[in-house]
Parts: C-alpha cells; structure tokens; sequence
C-alpha cells in the first residue's frame, strides 16, 4: 500500500486560505497544513486547527517573501526597506554566507517562529519553508538546531521524482544532502514531492495524473502532494502567486474522482506525524 501526505501551505496567510483547509479537510482528502504563524490569518487559521481533529498543522518556516514576526529592525540583515523579508531567494542565500549578522538574526526569528506555534496549543506535525528555502544548507542547519529544541520530528523532503529543471534533477545534490542531514540528525521525512514542477496548478487532472505516478514510485516510498488552495483570490498573493489556480487546487481536494482514484490505488493518507 502507497502512503501519500496531502499537505496544503500558507495556512494562515489570508481568510480564503483558511476557509479552503478546512473544506477540505472536512470533506476532502486534505490531511495536513503548513502554518505560517506571522501571517495576517494566522489566528483565524488556528480556531479553525482546532476543531478539526483529523488536520495535522505544520510550521511553515517565513524567511523569505513574507514579513518577520519579529520588530524589522532587529532582523537589518534580512529585510529590505519595507520591513519585509526579500523576495530574491538567490540574493537571500548569498546573504546567509557573507552578511554579519545575517545567520544570528535569522536564529533568532526562526526561534520566535516556533515558540510562536507551540504557544497555539497544536501539536508540531512537521516543518517546510516557504519557497522549500530550506534546501540552502544554512537554512536547513539552523532549522535542524532551533527545531530540535522544539522537539520537531518531521521535515518536508522537496525531491521531485525524475525531473530535469528547476523542480527535479538540477536540485538532485541539495535534495540528497538535506536527506542524509535529515536522517542523521533522526528527522522523518517524506521520500517525495510530487507536484513541483505543477506548483499552483495543481487541478483535479494533475493530481489525477501525479497519482498515476506515485504509484508506480518504488517500495513503499512515502509521497507529498502539496497545494495551495483558496475560496477566491486574494489580494495577499496579487504580487507573488498571480496565476495560481487556488479554486481549482481546492476542487482537486474536494473531488470525487481524486478520492475514487486514491482507493483504487489503495493509497493510505497520512500525516507526517504517522511516519
């Protein structure tokens, strides 16, 4: 039997975000969400956490293209003018190696990050980054160090099965190091991530399709479908996710023929607490 983790990020990040989770977690096939616990939504998203008893809720880890939670101006290494978090991921990696102070600061507000999601009560399903930030081997270090802390036992694994480009095999080397770092620092992960390259596209089609491919993935590898759905569109995203499909993302989770799929496969959703 395939194990498969239907995960839907920005949890938190507006209203419309929130009100899909929970449709479909309800009535869907939806088993985990990712939380971002500075985002605007946050403790809407939380009321909402609790009372649905079969979500699991992760922490999506904020460092880059979001705001920070803490005051801006503890955090001048990582944040522009704006007070905000810089959007140029290749920019904010350099920073990590080269700027003072830049590695402490972010120590620092990824340890308000989880002091902030264990002060909702919810139990720490896993941990991901936003924009998977932490492939960059900094990141991913001080992740490991602020979560063991927190008794963190999951990370997402961002390793797309068989796929040249951005998604897949040019991000072979950073996928199998954050592997062999997970593993040796006793973190669970998923084996895959399933829907990379389909990042904000994610309709009933698509996962009907990546559904075909995980289960022809090898043994009984462990599979992370990821979404990002909304009721409607959002000004929160108008400057960095414009032509995702987030109702279409949600109908996929909702959809009959997904949920007939996954029993003919005889797929088991889990979480990545289950791992």
């Amino acid at each position: 039997m395939k194990r498969v983790i239907i995960t839907a990020d920005d949890f938190g990040m507006a209203v419309a975000v929130n009100e899909a989770v929970e449709i479909a977690c309800r009535d869907g096939i939806l088993t985990t969400a990712s939380l971002m616990v500075g985002a605007g939504a946050a403790e809407d998203a939380v009321e909402r956490a609790r009372r649905l008893p079969r979500l699991r809720v992760g922490l999506h880890v904020v460092l880059v293209d979001g705001r920070p939670l803490l005051p801006p101006d503890r955090l001048p290494a990582l944040v522009g003018d704006d007070g905000a978090f810089r959007r140029d991921l290749m920019a904010a990696g350099l920073r990590c190696f080269f700027v003072p102070g830049a590695r402490r600061q972010m120590e620092q507000e990824l340890r308000a990050q989880f002091s902030a999601f264990v002060a909702t009560g919810l139990a720490l399903d896993h941990v991901n980054a936003h924009n998977h930030f932490h492939l960059h081997p900094t990141v991913l270090g001080l992740i490991l160090k602020v979560g063991r802390e927190f008794g963190m036992g999951a990370v997402r694994l961002p390793r797309e099965p068989g796929v040249a480009g951005p998604g897949g095999l040019a991000l072979t080397p950073w996928t199998a190091l954050m592997r062999v770092r997970l593993r040796q620092a006793g973190i669970r992960c998923n084996d895959y991530l399933l829907g990379l390259s389909q990042t904000g596209v994610m309709t009933e089609p698509v996962v009907l399709a990546l559904l075909e491919q995980a289960g022809r993935l090898p043994g009984r590898s462990v599979s992370e479908l990821y979404f990002h759905p909304a009721t409607r569109h959002c000004s929160e995203w108008t400057g960095t996710m414009p032509d995702y499909d987030h109702r279409g993302e949600l109908q996929a989770l909702i959809s009959p023929r997904v949920r007939v799929a996954l029993e003919r496969r005889g797929v088991e959703l889990i979480a990545f607490s289950d791992l």
